[in-house]
């Protein structure tokens, strides 16, 4: 059972830090999974939940999935890298499906999941740039579990430099599915990576139009 006493969410964003450099310290499976967790609780459009996750552990694997990522060391010193993928055909495959079991069991009614029986299907199938929209859905359930992992004081780093086709050999990944990020897990080796600021609200948030700040 975890000992890690959680912090709140305000901390986390405060202080959360892309950590440049990991110890290995193996997680506890009952943590790995409430990180999981977190990420399969996050919305979706649709509720359709198209993402795809790969907990690469073993260090020969991680070895490999290293090469894949541009040689960065941290993917083998972390003790966990979680690959984030979106399948564009889960729609296809039963997650409509299930979507709809869940949904029905939640309180959906009829009339309402015969129009999206009939309308994700048409949405999706058609969709200009499906890459596009399942890296948008997969990035919320990543940030989730991002979040999750530094809540139960572990250190995190997001990474997008990878290659998607050396990433999909390493991971026997089907066609249909995307790589969109990894996300590095553990305890950090040595000093954090510095505080790099965040632009002031006035710089880019705006009130009801572009150019007229928030007051």
């Amino acid at each position: 059972m975890s000992t890690q006493k959680e912090k709140s969410l305000t901390q986390v964003i405060a202080q959360r830090r892309a950590t440049p450099s990991f110890d290995g310290t193996p997680i506890p499976d009952v943590d790995l999974k409430k990180i999981l967790q977190g990420g399969l609780s996050a919305p979706s459009g649709y509720n359709m939940q198209p993402w795809r996750f790969v907990v690469v552990r073993d260090a020969e694997q991680k070895k490999r999935l290293r090469l894949a990522s541009f040689n960065q060391a941290k993917v083998e010193e972390a003790s966990a890298v979680i690959v984030a993928c979106g399948d564009a055909d889960g729609w296809r495959n039963g997650d409509l499906d299930e979507m709809l079991r869940l949904g029905k069991e939640g309180g959906m009614s009829e009339s309402y999941a015969e129009q999206a029986r009939q309308n994700i299907p048409n949405y999706l199938s058609h969709h200009p740039n499906i890459a596009v929209w399942l890296t948008k859905q997969v990035m919320i359930a990543f940030t989730h579990m991002m979040l999750m992992a530094e809540a139960l004081g572990y250190d995190t780093a997001p990474m997008e430099g990878f290659e998607q086709e050396k990433v999909r050999e390493v991971l026997k990944l089907p066609l249909s599915y995307h790589a969109v990020a990894l996300l590095a897990v553990g305890h950090r080796k040595g000093t954090d990576k510095h505080n790099g600021g965040r632009f002031e609200m006035a710089r880019v948030v705006f009130e009801d139009e572009f150019g007229r700040n928030l007051h």
